[in-house]
């Protein structure tokens, strides 16, 4: 689910910029797990399989600082995942649907 802007009148500020569509959308995804507000503007040009072209993400002007410091961490490596991770992924029980 995407992140609705609600008001009009909220001042959105660009806090990030890409040429990668993949990772613009696990950025914004990243920042709405944070329960950041967030707007992704892509001007694209070719295809839908091979987009080529920045990707833009908004934020609420409010917002900025909260946004600035999860892209900070996402650069950092904060949010990698490391052997450890996968390890314990690989032993944990099966997820079921039921």
């Amino acid at each position: 689910m995407r992140a609705k802007m609600t008001g009009m009148n909220d001042e959105l500020v660009q806090i990030w910029s890409t040429g990668d569509a993949m990772i613009a959308e696990l950025t914004r995804a990243r920042l709405e797990d944070a329960g950041i507000d967030v707007l992704l503007k892509s001007s694209m040009g070719g295809s839908n399989a091979y987009p080529v072209g920045p990707s833009y993400l908004f934020v609420k002007a409010e917002q900025e600082q909260d946004a600035r410091k999860v892209i900070a961490d996402i650069e950092s490596g904060v949010y990698a995942i490391d052997e450890d991770d996968v390890e314990e992924a690989d032993q944990a029980p099966p997820v079921s649907d039921a």
